[in-house]
């Protein structure tokens, strides 16, 4: 590595710090301050932090490996986590959730279903799924961010004793970057958070954005198109998925088949499913609900969901196409040609193309951008879950009278103990895309029955939501297992034929389980106390079944009005679905210099937005304050 590309990141690391914990002294008033920023953080900074907290870089090897694979139709892939959040977060969702005017995701739980024992119940699972939630991430971003800095820093960190390995290298850098973002999140809270993303989000883009500059004038229209096929570049598909590599690339064919994506119709129709349901139940209770509840006012939260989505693709999707088109001219042929060509390959593209590809200087800022990516992100879930941990659970449960001081204190305890847990889990993570598709399948799978029915369905009581998330999480708890246990059963055994079924598809029965364990734990117990039912329905107003809780609100006000906005709020969903695809398949195709579909996305996205200025954008600016 050159000293100039060192010294940018020495310089980046050393500001990233010193805002960190120049910035911390403001939160040390409250536990409000330390991890909401006291509500007073202005909109487009959150709305910037919440962006820069999704620009991970362990995703972004993941979108890297699959773009370079399938083409421009793995834009699709997106939906598994699932990306649709995002919109409905921003046309409905925010505003029902900033209206709580609370602390934590779990605590909101209480405002739904009251403070007694079933209440209590749902609100404690809540909060264990955060607290799991959590972990699971930061093992996502150990294994990520350990495989990437092995490949580009040339020292070796191993850590050897005798013939034994403690360490690996990659593990040792993974340890030094997360020790390093750990202390300015502990001491800071929110407002080093967002001090330091906002920071990490300009150095991203940046490098993004010089990266795409360096891949269109390094690699010519000819080179470009000797390697990719027609279809690359198309987003149609058939029910199976072909690999249209040809002549001496077609060994990418094999690894297409073998990634458990060949069944495409199934694979789409399984995101669209999961995708729908995902999305209404909500955020999951993390970093992305607590950047919704740290803002000044219903308004401004739903404005800081729609910045989000409008700042976060595009930047993104320029740096991943960049590094795609150099690793297409460059690394391509040198993959193919190889013997033993399998996933690992395609989640190390990043880190090489970056090593051997990139000129002195934007070396330095791109490698600066994705340390932000991962640094930002990281430090959102280190500061999210030790709220459910304090706030949620010791001190509604085991302290609840002691000095702001003190609960802050036991914040930094409970961080490094997520922190340690995270670590722990990510030493037994086989790669990226095996952790990846358990977060959004199985841990997923687990969340969305009773997440949804809160919403929609006035019956659904706080057993229910605590037999739906206990059940999911025990389902997605023991699909883990199996699966790291998968080459130990025996063959043609009840046990292997489970274990060898894709990730991806065990989301339909870890849902129905849990959608079962929702429905027979609400009908088998009492409904919610009516007076509860009335406060939060008449607070959050959301629209669902909630005719015999409506009738007696309008009873005793019969100005009282039910929210019938369902079908505008999923007519905006459709539309907000397409321009949000339109801002991810912009830049692909300009970096493929597929000027026509290029110029076909631009003006998607222009429509689009125009649509959504007058139906989303107006009708937001009517809220109250």
């Amino acid at each position: 590595m050159h000293i100039v590309d060192v010294i940018i990141i020495v310089l980046y690391i050393v500001l990233t710090l010193g805002v960190g914990i120049w910035i911390s002294k403001r939160a040390s008033k409250g536990l409000d301050s330390y991890f909401l920023g006291g509500k007073s953080i202005k909109w487009y900074y959150l709305g910037l932090s919440n962006g820069s907290g999704m620009f991970d870089v362990s995703g972004t090897a993941w979108m890297v490996g699959v773009l370079f694979l399938y083409g421009a139709k793995s834009f699709m892939f997106m939906w598994i986590w699932p990306v649709w959040n995002q919109v409905f977060i921003m046309i409905f969702l925010a505003a029902w959730i900033r209206r709580s005017n609370i602390m934590t995701g779990s605590e909101w739980i209480l405002t739904r279903f009251g403070d007694d024992r079933p209440g209590r119940a749902s609100h404690l699972i809540v909060a264990i799924f955060a607290v799991i939630a959590s972990i699971g991430f930061i093992a996502y971003f150990f294994e990520g961010v350990g495989k990437f800095m092995t490949i580009i820093l040339p020292w070796d960190f191993s850590l050897i004793s005798g013939d034994n390995i403690l360490l690996t290298s990659d593990q040792s850098y993974a340890l030094i970057l997360i020790f390093l973002t750990t202390i300015y999140t502990i001491k800071g809270g929110m407002f080093s958070v967002v001090a330091t993303e906002v920071l990490q989000y300009a150095i991203m883009v940046v490098a993004g954005v010089l990266v795409a500059i360096y891949a269109f004038v390094e690699v010519t229209d000819v080179q470009l198109y000797s390697i990719i096929s027609e279809d690359w570049g198309a987003i149609f598909f058939d029910t199976n998925l072909k690999g249209t590599w040809t002549g001496k690339y077609e060994a990418f064919n094999t690894l297409v088949d073998t990634q458990g994506y060949k069944m495409f119709g199934a694979f789409i129709g399984m995101s669209l499913f999961k995708g729908f349901f995902a999305s209404i139940a909500g955020p999951t209770p993390g970093f992305d609900m607590q950047r919704i509840l740290s803002t000044k006012s219903v308004k401004e939260a739903a404005y800081m969901s729609g910045f989000t989505n409008l700042i976060l693709f595009i930047p993104r999707y320029l740096l991943i196409g960049g590094v795609v088109v150099l690793a297409l001219v460059f690394i391509a042929p040198d993959m193919a040609s190889s013997a033993s060509l399998s996933l690992a390959d395609l989640e190390v593209i990043l880190p090489k193309v970056i090593n051997n590809h990139v000129p002195i200087g934007i070396k330095g800022l791109l490698l600066a951008g994705l340390l932000a990516a991962f640094m930002s992100t990281f430090s959102a879930f280190v500061n999210s879950s030790p709220a459910y941990i304090v706030n949620d659970i010791y001190k509604k449960y085991f302290k609840p009278t002691a000095s702001d001081r003190h609960y802050i204190r036991v914040s930094h305890l409970a961080s490094i103990v997520v922190v340690t847990l995270g670590v722990v889990m990510g030493f037994f993570a086989d790669s990226i895309n095996s952790i990846t598709l358990w977060i959004t399948s199985a841990l997923y799978g687990g969340y969305v029955a009773a997440n949804f029915l809160k919403w929609v369905w006035w019956r659904f009581n706080g057993w229910g939501y605590f037999w739906g998330m206990t059940s999911g999480l025990i389902i997605a708890t023991l699909q883990f297992i199996v699966d790291k246990n998968k080459a130990n059963f025996e063959v043609d055994t009840v046990m292997y034929h489970i274990a060898q079924i894709p990730t991806i598809y065990m989301f339909l029965v870890i849902f129905a389980v849990s959608l079962l364990g929702s429905i027979l734990g609400t009908i088998l117990t009492p409904a919610t106390d009516m007076k509860t039912l009335k406060k939060f329905y008449a607070n959050v107003r959301p629209w669902g079944l909630w005719n015999p809780v409506y009738k007696e609100l309008n009873e005793e006000d019969n100005s009282f009005t039910k929210n019938s906005d369902f079908w505008s709020d999923m007519m905006n969903c459709v539309i907000g679905i397409v321009w949000q695809s339109s801002m991810i398949l912009l830049p692909i195709y300009f970096m493929i210099r597929d000027y026509s579909m290029t110029l076909i996305a631009f003006v998607i996205f222009a429509i689009t937005t125009a649509i959504l200025k007058f139906t989303w954008l107006d009708k937001v600016r009517k809220y109250e304050n």
